[in-house]
């Protein structure tokens, strides 16, 4: 028999789509995926998110959404899916475990953080090491951090950052930007970014404290090294949609975001999605809760007219 509701993720959209569909006696099934809780189980204190007025870190928060969402019947597998089909309804989804059936079916994959690849970005994340200015740049007031990237979101990173940083240095490894010339412009325009262009970060100190104390930079020209002292690097080069899966089965953009219309609705009739994976502006743990909220009503409403024999779980 096929499950009422499927979703796939299990960040903040995913959870609070299974908290809505539980509470609604849809019985949801959701599969985690290989990061389960999303983005959030990379960083520390979170201080943003309504109801938590004293912060909470963020594997945390993550670990309440889930408790919550399995209190009210949500049936959490742990694993990844391998692939779907979804052609015909139900929707076939396949884990390397098992073959799912679903009347519907609400993405929640999210985007990855596109990152540097240095075994030090990675043990200081969510230590110094940041991806989210508008999450963690509250912490370095009055501090010199740096921002890497050439494009627009690192120009707008850069500028959001000066709100509390003294100091942005702004690192990219090649001499011109790819920011649009007004990013340009305002970024140029502001007394307190420092640039650092046809450079690439080399190093990010200290594993060893466990914080961010400073960057070796390279000058690709010159092959020169320098340590610049900072107590933060907000990498800003991109994020990559975790949407593989659904190329050729559904609309996406020009840069692989599942499109979405009339809320949630993507261009399969009951498939929903939800969160980061379509959503490339915000970014931000609760406007992905409220568009898993959002998936939610959207596929209760679409069940209401499916046949009671196709529906049944």
């Amino acid at each position: 028999m096929a499950h009422n509701v499927l979703i796939i993720g299990s960040g903040p959209a995913g959870l609070t789509a299974a908290l809505y569909t539980a509470r609604a006696n849809l019985q949801p099934l959701l599969i985690e995926g290989l990061e389960a809780g999303g983005q959030l189980m990379l960083t520390t204190m979170v201080e943003n998110f309504p109801g938590h007025s004293d912060g909470v870190m963020g594997p945390d928060l993550m670990a309440q959404m889930r408790a919550q969402a399995a209190k009210f019947g949500t049936e959490i597998i742990q694993g990844n899916v391998a692939g779907i089909d979804l052609s015909r309804r139900p929707f076939a989804v396949k884990t390397s475990e098992a073959e799912y059936r679903a009347q519907t079916l609400i993405i929640a994959t999210g985007a990855s953080a596109r990152l540097l690849g240095l075994p030090s970005e990675r043990t200081l994340m969510g230590h110094g090491v940041s991806t989210c200015a508008t999450c963690d740049g509250y912490f370095f007031r009055g501090q010199e951090i740096a921002v890497v990237g050439g494009g627009d979101s690192a120009m707008e990173e850069a500028v959001f950052l000066t709100r509390f940083a003294s100091k942005v240095t702004l690192v990219h490894r090649r001499d011109t930007l790819r920011a649009s010339k007004i990013m340009q412009d305002k970024a140029r325009a502001n007394p307190k970014i420092a640039w650092q262009l046809d450079s690439e970060v080399e190093d990010i100190k200290d594993t060893g404290k466990g914080e961010v104390t400073s960057m070796i930079l390279r000058h690709n020209k010159s092959g020169a090294r320098t340590e610049v002292p900072v107590t933060g690097v907000f990498v800003a080069i991109g994020h990559t949609p975790n949407t593989a899966l659904f190329r050729g089965q559904m609309a996406l953009d020009q840069n692989g975001y599942i499109n979405t219309h009339d809320g949630t609705k993507t261009s399969v009739p009951g498939v929903f999605a939800c969160g980061d994976v379509q959503d490339h502006i915000y970014r931000q743990a609760i406007t992905a809760a409220g568009s898993g909220c959002m998936a939610a009503l959207d596929a209760e409403h679409f069940l209401e007219n499916v046949p009671e024999h196709l529906a049944s779980v």
